[in-house]
């Protein structure tokens, strides 16, 4: 049985719960894991560590307890708006040059636990919405400057890249970005889909 872990922050947590893996919240780790499970029955182990309001550095502090200790076989990574929103909300950030330091820390050390893992990094993303357009513009520099981030760590360790601002940005031509995330950084119900048809795309390719 193989573990699929997905790790981020609240948009991954979703509403989980800390004490039964069973229920992955309400968002794209609860859609994921239905698909996949509904298409291999007994196949897979899914596992949701997603926590509300983490940074790059709060979940390199829980690398040992919340990944590696876990095993798991594949693994998705969702960071970097907190990143971004900390500083803008309470000066409470966490610089780009230090995002791409821990980042990278983060993936090498995994990397060195757990030689066989395979991980699925996924693009950090904002839209305007009411959480997010009285500093709309600042938003969206620092949220790009941790997407190129994201895809650098990829590209760096050979690892599939999950684009999802792009993704974000064509659907808003079909409909409002409330839509799709509900203050500008949280999915919708129809945004989490939107993120779990992704995903499942790059994770048939890695399955390959």
């Amino acid at each position: 049985m193989k573990t699929i872990l997905f790790q981020g922050d609240s948009i991954t947590d979703a509403g989980r719960a800390r004490d039964n893996d069973a229920n992955r919240g309400v968002g794209y780790p609860h859609i994921v894991s239905a698909r996949l499970g509904c298409d291999a029955p007994t196949e897979y182990n899914f596992i949701n560590r997603g926590i509300s309001g983490n940074r790059i550095v709060d979940l390199y502090a829980r690398i040992k307890a919340d990944i590696i200790n876990l095993k798991p076989d594949v693994m998705s990574i969702l960071i970097g708006v907190n990143d971004v929103w900390h500083e803008i909300a309470r000066e409470n950030g966490v610089e780009t040059p230090k995002f791409e330091k821990i980042y990278s820390m983060l993936i090498s050390e995994i990397k060195a636990a757990l030689p066989d893992i395979k991980i699925i990094i996924m693009e950090p993303f904002v839209l305007e919405g009411p959480a997010t357009a009285e500093r709309i513009d600042d938003f969206r520099t620092g949220v790009a400057e941790k997407a190129a981030v994201a895809r650098r760590i990829a590209k760096r360790h050979h690892l599939p890249f999950l684009s999802l601002q792009d993704k974000l940005d064509a659907a808003c031509e079909k409909a409002p970005a409330t839509h799709w995330l509900v203050d500008g950084v949280h999915p919708t119900p129809f945004g989490h889909q939107l993120i779990a048809d992704e995903w499942i795309k790059i994770y048939k390719r890695l399955r390959k």
